[in-house]
């Protein structure tokens, strides 16, 4: 298992942790941004593959931002 955290750019959260357990995406957390929400993400994404979350969430902005933390998991795992 490898343990991973990736510096987000253009959201409220400032960074994204998860560990990488084979093609698997676990223990998704975030540093900031709103609580209740990104914690219903990393519950809903547990397990996936990286192309499965990417595939969900890749493209979802927040409000008129180009991006939001939902996109910036996406990248995070296919990077």
């Amino acid at each position: 298992m490898e343990e991973i955290t990736y510096k987000t750019n253009g959201v409220c959260s400032s960074a994204i942790h998860f560990t990488r357990d084979g093609d698997k995406i676990r223990n998704i957390r975030f540093d900031g941004g709103c609580n209740g929400n990104l914690k219903a993400i990393g519950i809903l994404c547990e397990g996936m593959t990286a192309a499965e979350i990417a595939e969900k969430l890749s493209g979802n902005k927040c409000g008129f931002k180009n991006t939001s933390c939902a996109d910036q998991l996406a990248k995070a795992v296919l990077s």
